[in-house]
């Protein structure tokens, strides 16, 4: 059935806000103020949004309004809605023509490979506005106002399709005072040194001897969320951190970080562009597929 088909169950924005208002401060006073009405005028929204709906959504008792458990559930679904709304209708002015694009990205991706590339961008289409914001990890697309995510792992992401990007090598980088401290001479030797991990990526290190041959029980160490703070820490010579190159090479390049051993590994996981399939013809969010696939083809091997 058509989302719009029934009238009856949509109701006005000005009796969703009252609502709102009530149940998020609890009074229709304060309500009224905030929305620069009469608080007879709230209480006569809300009392008609309730007749529509034919659900009683508070308990009035004395001079407090009391969310019903019906009330409760759906004022948490209304914010939401009434957010997103807001939202959309601020990157519309913002941008009149509509061009907003809103991704999803990785932090230290996003700050140290696409941040200084998108000048590039926003140059050759200057009708684009890009909202970014960060997420660690995949997302329901239908549940979010976000167009596009930068996306590293196996190409998989439920409701989602996935334009390839890159692959990365990583390297067991730490800090030279680090390397003085310890005796390293092959990979083996890391299983005695302190090691820092991505708790995104929770089995990198066991990938890392596998692939280098070395058996083990368990691997234990530091746990970080972002590569950034990891590799602050590898700096301050707290352990041995596995790090995308492409990602550090200012740190290499300036002796801040070195490897601890010569052993590079390509990373079985990949980076992907993700984005859900009725937005593929949104003309923001294929122009950035398109540079964003040709940026990192021009990319020298991560």
């Amino acid at each position: 059935m058509n989302m719009f088909a029934s009238r009856r169950f949509l109701p006005s924005i000005s009796h969703l806000a009252a609502f709102e208002a009530v149940a998020r401060t609890g009074s229709v006073t304060a309500a009224a103020r905030e929305l620069d009405l009469t608080q007879s005028a709230v209480s006569r929204q809300v009392s008609a949004l309730e007749e529509q709906l034919g659900v009683e959504l508070f308990l009035r008792e004395r001079q407090t309004m009391r969310l019903t458990p019906a009330g409760d559930s759906y004022a948490r679904e209304i914010r939401e809605a009434l957010r997103r709304i807001s939202s959309a209708s601020l990157n519309l002015r913002a941008n009149p023509h509509g061009g907003t694009l809103n991704l999803a990205i990785l932090p230290t991706f996003g700050t140290r490979w696409l941040a200084p590339r998108l000048g590039r961008f926003l140059v050759a289409n200057p009708g684009v506005t890009i909202n970014l914001v960060t997420r660690l990890s995949p997302f329901d697309f239908r549940l979010d106002s976000i167009d596009a995510a930068i996306h590293f792992g196996h190409p998989h992401w439920p409701g989602a399709e996935l334009a390839f990007l890159m692959s990365e090598r990583t390297v067991p980088a730490c800090s030279p005072d680090f390397l003085k401290r310890y005796t390293i001479s092959g990979p083996q030797d890391l299983l005695s040194v302190p090691l820092l991990h991505l708790t995104t990526r929770p089995d990198a290190w066991e990938q890392w001897f596998a692939g280098n041959g070395v058996s083990f029980e368990s691997v234990h160490g530091m746990l970080f969320d972002q590569f950034a703070t990891a590799a602050q820490a590898a700096i301050a010579g707290l352990g041995i951190a596995l790090l995308p190159k492409f990602l550090m090479q200012e740190e290499l390049r300036r002796g801040d970080l070195v490897a601890a051993i010569d052993g590079e590994m390509e990373s079985r996981e990949r980076y992907y562009l993700a984005f859900p399939p009725e937005r593929a013809h949104y003309a923001p969010l294929a122009a950035f597929r398109d540079w964003i696939v040709a940026e990192a083809a021009a990319e020298p091997a991560a």
